[in-house]
């Protein structure tokens, strides 16, 4: 099961061509998440957040079209977006966590959603929780060895080393790299696929794996 989350950042960030194709799959709305889906003809299972970023009129909508709808005060342990996660892991324990929204706009709230994963709370779904937005997936992994497949609207490829990492090997990228070990985050980016799969391995750590578009669709 895939669960997808609408947080409420820029609009025009949003894949809303992906986001309206996945109308009759579990979405969880956060803030201003519910009112643009909606506005967008998708009702959610449920809206949480301390809903700062819906106007009165907006959120008296919401409450006349949700039946499950959990409000925080802005002051609060959790951001909402963590929030929305972990009511989709706490209720549906998925397969797949889809997060849209949640980049661009202020830089301290997406480098929050950027390491979500990294926190106690989330970790054991770290590698099932990705953020998507018009010009970018973010996907996470463990150590291991895997095989990642091009989408087809995105031309660059990067890894990020999220944490201390070892062994980071990319065989058959364009811009190839071997073995590579760094104590600070870092960021090979503008890399690019050699095929419709490439393959890449580490040994510890946690890295992201940013696909990206510099024209996106959608």
């Amino acid at each position: 099961m895939r669960v997808n989350l609408l947080v409420g950042g820029p609009v025009e960030l949003i894949p809303q061509e992906v986001v309206r194709s996945r109308r009759a799959e579990t979405w969880i709305a956060v803030d201003h998440g519910a009112s643009l889906l909606l506005e967008w003809g998708i009702l959610p299972a449920a809206a949480v957040g301390d809903f700062d970023s819906t106007s009165p009129a907006e959120f008296a909508q919401v409450q006349r079209r949700l039946a499950e709808i959990e409000t925080f005060p802005p002051a609060k342990d959790f951001t909402d977006t963590q929030l929305g996660v972990k009511l989709a892991i706490d209720r549906y324990q998925p397969a797949q966590i889809d997060v849209f929204g949640a980049t661009g706009g202020r830089i301290d709230h997406f480098l929050a959603n950027l390491y979500l994963p990294l926190q106690d709370y989330f970790q054991n779904y770290l590698d099932r929780i990705r953020l998507l937005d018009r010009g970018n997936t973010v996907s996470y992994y463990r150590p291991g060895a895997y095989t990642i497949t091009k989408e087809a609207d995105k031309d660059y490829l990067a890894f990020v080393n999220l944490t201390p990492v070892t062994g980071l090997t990319l065989p058959d990228e364009k811009y190839p790299l071997n073995d590579w070990s760094s104590t600070i985050p870092f960021s090979w980016s503008s890399n690019r696929f050699t095929a419709a799969e490439n393959h890449f391995s580490f040994t510890s750590g946690v890295v992201a794996v940013i696909q990206a578009a510099d024209r996106p669709q959608g």
